[in-house]
């Protein structure tokens, strides 16, 4: 029982310094959006956040899902998978090379005026930066140092509010737009020149990968996997689906913003920025719990111990759906004194627009929590499919609804995609994953054969 409590309570503890790390992440990024809402009109609020989001939806595309394969494969594979390596990042240098060149040429001949062009191009660097952040985020969950692991995710935040607030406090009139890129652009340089020398350590085997036995001859591994047989297009293969499932909610959480610039206006697009900025805040919090710390345990128990992974999943969808609809309440309760608040009058709207998002919270999280089980390769597949789906719908609903709506129209589409990739998921990991077991049992506690989160 002591040692029961003991791994609880370490579990508890690498949970919460996760979850406080990408609170204080969020926290930054809301203060950054902040400042740049207040310093800026919300048509130069919503132009940059139109420029920033459509760098952001193609970032899935540059790191092309490779974080997740590793934890997959290292989770099943254990140290054998260091035959993997040498052919990922082959395989990423391409994918970012190719996502670049298509963003550089959209940049160049889209239909944008000057400054979004100029904007797109000065924020290029940050999709370079993307890949070494999520790489080396994978290798400090396979090490599970999650308190490394929160703090390097907090460093690209933390070095752009610094850098905005430099630029604020140094204009002598309206804070110009081409120099905020440029802030940005100087922090992805930096996460780049520091995700590199993570990354040549862990390819020359000098990293340690928790829950698997460490050989007696890691080098001896290492020399042998560069011979090994596996080619870049087997990389390409494996990562499609977790590339895919990260480009698609990003379609149908972000595309709005971008969607609302071209169909309507600047001012909508920023207005509608930030409730986006609000959601994601509350999202952090199942985000840590699963992408951060339970994933690359879900991928070992899978394969490894079945009845932990069942009873993990049943706890978590009660701890999320009672978290989500508290979330949700907190939301219309405090928003309507907030954003004006912070934001200022300016972006009142956003109140109306986030009585509707705060709905999608129960539904979100109930999505991550369930979402995070299709964990092989079959199940990957199905994830994508229904991601898929749900994008699609969504970019149809706001091509139907902005002109008419607006951003309430947005907001609106949101919803409905959201609560119908609940439903799909809820009968996909009932008929593909847990069968009967998937719908019941949901709770708040763990039975003791579980408690031991290792």
């Amino acid at each position: 029982m002591s040692k029961i409590s003991s791994t609880v309570r370490k579990a508890l503890a690498a949970i919460s310094f996760l979850w406080l790390g990408s609170l204080a992440g969020a926290g930054l990024v809301f203060i950054t959006n902040v400042v740049l809402a207040r310093e800026l009109t919300p048509s130069g609020y919503g132009v940059f956040a139109a420029a920033l989001t459509t760098i952001t939806l193609l970032v899935p595309l540059a790191g092309f899902g490779v974080r997740g394969f590793w934890l997959k494969v290292f989770g099943a594979e254990g140290w054998g998978a260091v035959r993997w390596l040498t052919r990922s990042f082959r395989f990423v240098i391409l994918s970012t090379t190719v996502t670049l060149l298509s963003l550089a040429v959209w940049t160049a001949f889209g239909p944008h005026d000057e400054t979004f062009r100029w904007l797109l191009f000065w924020l290029l660097p940050v999709l370079v930066g993307y890949p070494f952040i999520e790489l080396v985020s994978a290798k400090l969950q396979l090490e599970e140092r999650y308190n490394a692991l929160a703090l390097w995710r907090m460093m690209p935040q933390l070095t752009r509010l610094l850098l905005v607030l430099l630029v604020v406090s140094g204009a002598t009139g309206e804070v110009n737009l081409d120099t905020i890129a440029l802030a940005y652009a100087a922090v992805a340089f930096v996460m780049i020149n520091a995700g590199f020398a993570q990354l040549r350590a862990m390819a020359q085997g000098h990293f340690v990968l928790k829950g698997h036995l460490k050989p007696s001859d890691t080098e001896n591994i290492f020399q042998t996997t560069v011979t090994s047989i596996v080619r870049v297009s087997d990389v390409a293969r494996q990562t499609w689906p977790f590339a895919l499932t990260g480009l698609f909610y990003l379609v149908y959480f972000q595309s709005p913003v971008i969607l609302l610039k071209y169909l309507t206006s600047d001012q909508a697009a920023g207005i509608y920025n930030v409730a986006v900025t609000i959601m994601a805040a509350v999202y952090l919090l199942p985000a840590a719990i699963y992408q951060q710390y339970l994933l690359p345990k879900f991928h070992r128990w899978k394969n490894y111990d079945r009845s932990r992974f069942l009873e993990v999943y049943r706890a978590g969808n009660g701890g999320m759906l009672l978290l989500g609809v508290f979330a949700s309440g907190a939301m219309l309760l405090l928003t309507p004194w907030l954003i004006p608040l912070l934001f200022g009058k300016a972006y009142q709207e956003a109140v109306s627009l986030l009585a509707i998002l705060a709905l999608c919270a129960p539904v979100r999280f109930l999505v991550i929590s369930i979402g995070a089980t299709f964990v092989t390769q079959e199940h990957m597949r199905l994830k994508v499919l229904y991601m898929g789906m749900a994008a699609v719908i969504n970019v149809l609903l706001n091509i139907l609804t902005i002109p008419v709506y607006g951003a309430q129209g947005a907001a609106v589409s949101t919803l409905l995609s959201e609560i119908m990739l609940l439903t799909l998921f809820l009968l996909a990991v009932r008929k593909h994953v847990f069968g009967s077991d998937a719908w019941r049992g949901w709770s708040l506690r763990l039975k003791t054969s579980a408690g031991e989160i290792k």
